[in-house]
């Protein structure tokens, strides 16, 4: 009997302590998108030394939102460093657009993931969606091979919660995912344990 695919779309993986050295170490990935041909996700808790009015300024935007400017942007991933990818909440709820911009993925759950500059050209002139965060980069894996890292300890899933990516401060995002799963990070091992 054929096993099910595996879903991870719309969770957070967090790494585990045997992604220790490296790119990941100590990262919360969002899972933006996962099939069986591979996962795409924005690590959510990396901030890197660029403010959001600086990469408006390189992008030839201004950006009228006071409450965006001094906002990081994140390391995504290791993975096309130098483009933009804005993960935002769908504005439909609210009367606004849905969130819905030339390249949006939307991600059951409520949130979307923008590669187009049309989501910072509406955020440039006050509107657009208000929780955001934007990476550049991002993570990826190709068909397999996730769920291959997930079987050796690498990461460990648990459903996302909106609030840890846009209202938790990123040094608190790693410790409040693993709350979700009521584990302390000084609880976690970095050998696999295999039956």
């Amino acid at each position: 009997m054929a096993r099910a695919p595996v879903n991870f779309t719309n969770q957070f993986l967090i790494a585990m302590p045997s992604l220790r050295e490296g790119t990941f170490a100590g990262t919360v990935v969002y899972l933006c998108e996962h099939t069986e041909k591979g996962a795409l996700g924005l690590v959510i808790n990396k901030p890197i030394d660029i403010k959001l009015k600086s990469l408006f300024e390189k992008v030839e935007l201004s950006l009228d939102r006071a409450d965006l400017a001094e906002v990081p942007v994140y390391f995504g991933g290791p993975v096309q460093t130098e483009r933009g990818f804005v993960l935002h909440e769908r504005l439909g709820d609210d009367g606004g657009d849905g969130g819905h911009y030339s390249s949006s993925l939307q991600i059951p759950g409520g949130l979307s993931m923008t590669t187009s500059k049309d989501v910072l050209e509406a955020l440039s002139s006050g509107a657009g969606p208000k929780k955001i965060l934007v990476t550049l980069g991002y993570s990826g894996w190709g068909a397999g091979q996730l769920e291959d890292e997930m079987s050796r300890n690498g990461w460990i899933n648990v459903s996302a919660e909106p609030a840890i990516i846009f209202d938790t401060p990123a040094p608190q995002r790693y410790d409040k995912a693993l709350s979700l799963l009521g584990i302390d990070a000084n609880m976690l091992s970095g050998e696999a344990g295999h039956a």
